[in-house]
């Protein structure tokens, strides 16, 4: 997983809890990195779940709840990172309709190490979108986070309904977007 979801998810932290937080979250955890990430290196995905995990028992928030948080935080910072993938692109439905044609491909050729999830996407007549998720490591909770802050961003009321795939722990699901 690259370093820039670390870096992110400890912003993140230190916005709502502050840099005592992030320190005790990295000293409450046994992290091969010792909590030192930079965005552009590869770390073990597990170490993201010891620190949401950790970070939940520290608040109470239940882990997906948190899980979901950190996606909607993270679109908008790649809003303000990236915005040349919001260029334009004026609703929800085309931006997400584009992810694997622009933004993993774009992601690939910067990071060719990268392990991303993959999107299967359908536009539905409706207007809206059926996205078939599909990832190594269990983050549909993560990627229904980036799909409200999608819908946060463009300012729309949609529903989305997620179907998970049975047995895949987080790791396949079905989110149609109406």
């Amino acid at each position: 997983m690259k370093g820039i979801v670390f870096t992110e998810f400890f912003e993140m932290v230190e916005q709502r809890g502050g840099l005592d937080e992030v320190d005790a979250l990295v000293e409450a955890c046994e992290l091969s990195t010792g909590g030192a990430y930079t965005t552009v290196g590869t770390y073990d995905f597990r170490e993201l779940v010891a620190l949401v995990s950790k970070l939940g028992e520290r608040s109470g928030i239940p882990v997906p709840v948190l899980i979901r948080a950190f996606g909607e935080h993270l679109f908008g910072r790649f809003h303000e990172k990236f915005p040349e993938f919001f260029e334009g692109v004026h609703d929800a439905s085309t931006f997400l309709a584009g992810i694997e044609d622009t933004i993993h491909t774009a992601v690939r050729k910067l990071y060719p190490d990268a392990e991303l999830p993959s999107f299967e996407v359908k536009m539905l007549d409706c207007g809206g979108v059926d996205l078939t998720y599909s990832s190594p490591r269990p983050f549909a909770d993560f990627a229904e986070g980036l799909i409200d802050g999608c819908l946060q961003h463009f300012g729309e009321t949609r529903t989305i309904e997620r179907l998970d795939v049975e047995g895949s722990e987080g790791k396949a699901c079905r989110f149609i977007i109406r």
